[in-house]
């Protein structure tokens, strides 16, 4: 398994634009899923995006066409541009990097960050 960082949360207005990453320890040019979820306040945890080691891409629709999940093998890094924000958007956002896909939504299953809070208030 690998270890996972993420950064790049913060507090922003509705509009606004934030861009997340996820460092992680070891290679990820293998893992068949590099995903991030979210879980708002008392809201089970729903999965965001999630790139494939093949390059393929899958989108909650609420994040479609707002958000952009992109790989950077070379430095292990997986990033979610968030652009468009909104107060719907407040949640704590993770990062997972599982060998298997799609992903599960299980703390359980692969390697999860610590998570970072992410903010929508006007």
């Amino acid at each position: 398994q690998v270890q996972l960082v993420e950064s790049g949360g913060g507090l922003v207005q509705p509009g606004e634009s934030l861009k997340l990453s996820c460092a992680a320890s070891g290679s990820i040019r293998n893992v068949d899923s590099m995903a991030w979820y979210r879980r708002a306040p008392g809201k089970q945890l729903e999965l965001v995006s999630v790139n494939s080691k093949f390059g393929a891409t899958l989108y909650a629709s609420w994040a479609e066409g707002r958000f952009t999940i992109s790989r950077d093998n070379a430095k292990n890094t997986v990033y979610l541009q968030m652009n468009s924000l909104n107060l719907e958007d407040t949640a704590v956002y993770y990062c997972t990097a599982q060998m298997n896909y799609p992903p599960r939504a299980m703390f359980s299953v692969g390697s999860w960050g610590q998570g970072t809070q992410v903010t929508v208030s006007s």
